[in-house]
């Protein structure tokens, strides 16, 4: 972004309450972390219950920044070092809505096209799969990590040139309308759906109320704009119902990555089977977990037959083909050749926290996916690794999955029932609602003596070192709020 200091007070509606010495210096980056200022950078202090932004406001200064935006007045001992700095104070009723108004702004100035991206589950894989593809064509702006809500989805607007050519949202969301509201101002031309699974039914009641969440994302795109949406899923259906796409104008283009993709593509009606399309055919794991198929794609602009190339991904598991194949099919609607939308897929390297192979000291493998954790994301992780080539005894650390409400219990249950599914030799299971995948694995026919229940991390940590040998393998996941990331850590120093 590239506001004047005096430009982002109008636009925030915000008043100086320390004038900076030149209201024309400019602003180029924005960050509410003083740890992140960069010199140029907008600092936005957030109240917080434990924290409170506010008192870092001269550290940033000092760091680089050349304006804060404050909710309150500062202590006079920071107004006094940022005056003396020479940066400037805006103060605004609440600066999260601040910031928002920001990016409504230079989201004005972008001049390339913005691709909104939802789901369930996948999300930040795929994002990071689209990012990868389109860099290989042009200039790239994408949410960093997960910064998928109210502040994170702003941030990844300002953090764009305005040449930028592609600028790709990761948009989360907790509950109806939150979506809407984030489309307002993000304004997507292109939107693409990863699925839609369980995550949030504690908040949304069904699954049917999901679909009708993440459709918000594609009832916000604009006539000529494009919905990519996941052939697969059970409930894409639905969320088309709900964005009534062809009477808007929006292109549907169809992608599928599993095993059954051409079976179901086949019996396609002649209205989908017309429609732009990615798939996957003759899909294999190797030996490390990682997908092998043919790409295949019709119907987009530019491709007079169907195209078929082979691609290899570096990223873990049979899921992550439907994750490639919605990049590939926001590739070659860019444009993209498929020899060049496979490559860039080949490239992708997996995120920290996420299927992150660790070779411990022990001569032993961690699969650290504790970052976080759903039904359906327990289930591919365990299948995932259930396809691991592994030479000694294999050791899943499960714990809670959050946001799952009334229906947790058996949605644990269900999960353990599939681990009993997945050759595992032990089981441990972390927290209350994890004795739910416990009693669910006991329940599919696991002896009970491959089966611990522990309370937190450091208990579950001690079970895995007293089982754990050289040619182990380990895999770790559970909801974030379980700091499970712990156990990986103690497993590989």
């Amino acid at each position: 972004m590239r506001f004047t200091i005096d430009e982002a007070a109008r636009t925030t509606g915000g008043s100086f309450s320390i004038d900076p010495v030149n209201d024309q210096t400019e602003i180029t980056s924005l960050t509410w972390d003083s740890r992140n200022v960069e010199p140029g950078a907008l600092y936005v202090a957030l109240p917080g219950e434990r924290v409170d932004g506010h008192a870092f406001a001269a550290s940033s200064v000092a760091a680089g920044a050349v304006c804060v935006l404050a909710q309150h007045a500062l202590d006079q001992a920071s107004a006094d070092e940022i005056a003396a700095a020479g940066a400037a104070v805006i103060q605004v009723p609440d600066t999260q809505a601040a910031v928002t108004a920001l990016a409504r702004a230079w989201r004005d100035r972008l001049k390339g096209r913005v691709t909104g991206i939802t789901g369930s589950t996948g999300k930040t894989t795929t994002k990071n799969l689209v990012r990868d593809v389109l860099a290989a064509a042009g200039s790239v702006c994408a949410t960093k990590g997960n910064q998928n809500n109210e502040l994170g989805v702003p941030n990844t607007v300002l953090a764009a040139q305005a040449d930028t050519r592609n600028v790709i949202v990761e948009m989360g969301m907790r509950g109806l309308h939150q979506l809407e509201e984030l489309c307002g101002f993000v304004r997507p031309q292109w939107g693409l759906v990863t699925n839609v699974g369980e995550s949030h039914i504690e908040l949304l009641g069904s699954r049917e109320n999901i679909a009708r969440a993440k459709a918000e994302l594609l009832e916000a795109l604009p006539a000529g704009g494009m919905a990519f949406v996941n052939a697969a899923n059970d409930m894409t259906p639905k969320l088309l119902e709900f964005a009534n796409l062809g009477s808007r104008g929006v292109t549907c283009v169809l992608y599928d990555g599993t095993a059954q993709a051409a079976e179901r593509r086949a019996a396609l009606s002649a209205a989908d089977a017309a429609r732009p399309a990615v798939w996957s055919e003759d899909v294999r794991l190797d030996a490390s977990g990682c997908p092998r198929f043919a790409l295949c794609a019709c119907g987009f602009d530019g491709m007079p037959e169907p195209v078929r190339v082979e691609c290899a991904l570096e990223l873990r598991g049979m899921h992550n083909v439907s994750n490639a194949c919605s990049a590939a099919a926001v590739g070659f609607a860019a444009g993209m050749e498929a020899a060049q939308v496979a490559a860039a897929l080949s490239g992708a390297k997996p995120e920290a926290g996420r299927q992150e192979v660790i070779e411990a000291p022990g001569g032993f493998t961690v699969v650290n996916d504790a970052y976080n954790a759903n039904p359906d994301s327990m289930r591919a992780s365990l299948s995932t690794f259930a396809a691991l080539d592994v030479a000694g005894a294999r050791i899943a650390v499960l714990g809670d999955m959050g946001e799952l409400g009334s229906f947790a219990p058996q949605l644990h249950e269900e999960v353990g029932a599939f681990a009993a599914e997945c050759g595992l030799d032990r089981l441990v299971c972390v927290g209350q609602l994890a004795q739910g995948i416990a009693a669910g694995a006991q329940k599919a026919g696991m002896p009970a003596d491959r089966i611990a229940m522990v309370a937190d991390g450091a208990a579950a940590l001690a079970d895995v070192r007293e089982h754990v040998a050289s040619g182990s393998a380990v895999l770790v996941k559970a909801s974030h709020f379980m700091a499970l990331e712990k156990v990986v850590e103690g497993l590989v120093e």
